[in-house]
């Protein structure tokens, strides 16, 4: 690990982006050039104070994992993002179908939707960044790790998943997650191994592979239940990165409908939940 090369790096990289960049307000007074240290910790997920001593060349080693959120919290290119792994002692990720790095032109636009759920997946079905919106009303998908980090996985190993999408919904929504898994199936070694482990642990995965449909995600209508404001009706539209590997779905609502007037109340809701009167 070139704890100077790398705290040189992150502050040039931070210099180089303006609170636009990243979908904040610049704010009356700004006392530096680019972003403050608290806003890069801020979209990267940790402590500033952390963030901080990397900067000062005296912070531990970062994990590929805190590399990552960093390279998606600076707007790195892929060039960028493994010069970034190469300073901290660790080995770039392999450039596959299956890239988690989000590219900074798709990035860009998740930043400036803010009145309606936006997130970014992988070819695996991980969620690569979220808005606010999302969050509320999909939950935080950050906390998971190894593969939970997968919506396929997540959608037959555990059924408190499936409780976002009303009942009528949910078995064609995981045939779905099943058809987009088996378009990475031929080129990753990783989506070859989650298969085998979900045709072992769910029969029901088993049952929908075997069928062998195929299909990316696309335009589509689903109904979603938020367990304060019931049922959401919304439009889904997916927009590919240039390599086709990652996907931005956007969920909206027609203007002045109930679902529109559902997302505006999610915005203050937040991720609160509140116990049931009495």
């Amino acid at each position: 690990m070139n704890r100077s090369m790398l705290a040189e790096f992150l502050r040039s990289r931070r210099d180089a982006l303006q609170p636009a960049d990243v979908g904040l307000a610049a704010g009356a007074r700004r006392r530096v050039s680019g972003l403050r240290r608290d806003e890069v910790a801020a979209l990267a997920g940790m402590s500033g104070d952390y963030y901080t001593r990397l900067e000062q060349g005296r912070g531990p080693q970062p994990s590929d994992q805190m590399l990552a959120s960093l390279a998606r919290a600076l707007r790195l290119s892929r060039d960028e993002r493994d010069y970034l792994h190469r300073l901290a002692g660790r080995n770039p990720p392999p450039r596959t179908s299956v890239d988690t790095h989000v590219p900074a032109a798709l990035q860009r636009v998740l930043d400036r939707l803010e009145d309606t759920p936006a997130l970014i997946l992988s070819a695996l079905g991980e969620t690569l960044a979220q808005n606010n919106l999302a969050k509320a009303l999909l939950g935080d998908h950050s906390r998971f790790t190894g593969d939970a980090r997968s919506c396929v996985y997540r959608w037959f190993t555990d059924l408190t998943e499936r409780a976002v999408y009303v009942p009528a919904e949910q078995a064609r929504q995981g045939r779905a997650q099943v058809a987009g898994l088996r378009i990475a199936h031929p080129h990753s070694a990783q989506a070859r191994r989650l298969v085998t482990r979900l045709q072992r642990l769910s029969p029901e995965f088993d049952a929908i592979w075997k069928d062998h449909d195929v299909a990316s995600r696309f335009a589509d209508h689903k109904t979603l239940f938020h367990p304060e404001l019931g049922e959401i009706p919304l439009d889904c539209q997916a927009l590919y990165s240039e390599d086709q590997s990652q996907a931005l779905l956007v969920l909206t609502a027609p203007p002045h409908t109930e679902a529109a007037e559902k997302l505006r109340l999610l915005a203050v809701i937040g991720q609160q939940r509140f116990a049931p009167a009495g």
